[in-house]
């Protein structure tokens, strides 16, 4: 067993109450990344692993990177998503590059939703591509899903696939403006259900800064966890952003953190936040591995200029709330 994996075994195995006792109540109690080397230079990462073992690692840029690793602590880069990129990506963003994937496995295929936009613009759209294999070149893509325009009250962008227990598909996205959407998908296209055209509201902030963006989605027990990245990002050692979470009864809401406040009104209970050289986590996926549920994410390191990093940590859910370790 490796150092790594013999340290969540011990943090595994300790009781509920003083795991519940590690929740932090100040910036300085948060836990820093767990061990990753290699390349790790990435922003807005999503993981999974294969029926191999293989862990992939997507992140913004060049086509959208990938990183393999065999152990979960090693990264290498592998080349790109979209060696070619797709001539429709120009309409949203000039120098046709693409944002924040997220990465998911059903049916017998991979699927990745991805966002086309330029910074600080919602003329946006958010792409589909599936491979049987998940690995660079096997990718096809499958055009837009969804789109906003200039004139939208919302941003087409980081988006999110949720599968419920039911067997409904759900994407929630979104950034600024009026905040995190959700539209329902038809499993067979993965793109819109023409049956079911309803766009929820999840969460925002409509007093002060608008900036929530980076919805991920899942279920433990009998709640639905919706976190997302709140504040400044993209600005290095000035970056401010922060995770935080709520949860609901029903996969399109109404989400309400810790305390009760509600999503839609500014609320959030802080997963993550900047503590010593680790500035501005966020970006954020949720992964589920042997050892527990993953919180995956770029941070900008306070001792390399604000270099953004991968940041991998276990979440624990023993107080009912996600507490990264």
């Amino acid at each position: 067993m490796s150092r790594t994996r013999a340290r969540t075994a011990r943090l595994f195995a300790l009781p509920a109450a003083v795991l519940l006792a590690l929740t932090p109540s100040a910036a300085h109690a948060y836990p820093g990344p767990g061990r990753v080397t290699g390349d790790i230079v990435v922003h807005d990462p999503a993981m999974l692993r294969t029926s191999s073992g293989q862990y992939l690692l997507y992140s913004t840029g060049d086509g959208l990177q990938l990183r393999t690793s065999t152990d979960r602590v090693h990264f290498s880069r592998n080349s790109s998503a979209f060696p070619t990129r797709p001539t429709w990506w120009r309409n949203y963003n000039s120098t046709s590059d693409v944002w924040a994937p997220d990465i998911s496995y059903h049916g017998g295929r991979y699927l990745m939703y991805y966002s086309v936009s330029s910074f600080g613009s919602n003329t946006s759209a958010i792409g589909l591509a599936t491979s049987t294999t998940g690995l660079p070149g096997s990718w096809t893509d499958r055009g837009p899903v969804y789109t906003s325009t200039s004139s939208s009250d919302h941003n087409a962008i980081d988006p999110n696939l949720f599968v419920d227990g039911d067997g409904k598909w759900w994407l929630s996205f979104g950034s600024w403006w009026t905040g995190i959407k959700m539209i329902r998908l038809d499993p067979a296209t993965g793109k819109r259900h023409t049956g079911d055209t309803t766009r929820h509201s999840l969460a925002s902030r409509p007093t002060g800064t608008k900036a929530v963006e980076a919805p991920y989605i899942v279920k433990r027990g009998g709640y639905y966890y919706l976190f997302a990245s709140y504040d400044t990002c993209c600005a290095g050692t000035s970056s401010t952003y922060k995770i935080k979470v709520g949860r609901a009864t029903r996969v399109t809401g109404p989400y309400h953190d810790r305390n009760g406040v509600s999503l839609l009104n500014n609320g959030g209970t802080p997963v993550l936040e900047s503590h010593g050289r680790y500035i501005g986590p966020g970006g954020q996926s949720v992964m589920a591995d042997g050892d527990g549920d993953l919180l995956v994410y770029h941070y900008y390191d306070g001792q390399d200029n604000g270099t953004p990093k991968l940041g991998v940590n276990l979440l624990d859910w023993s107080s009912g709330w996600p507490v990264a370790y």
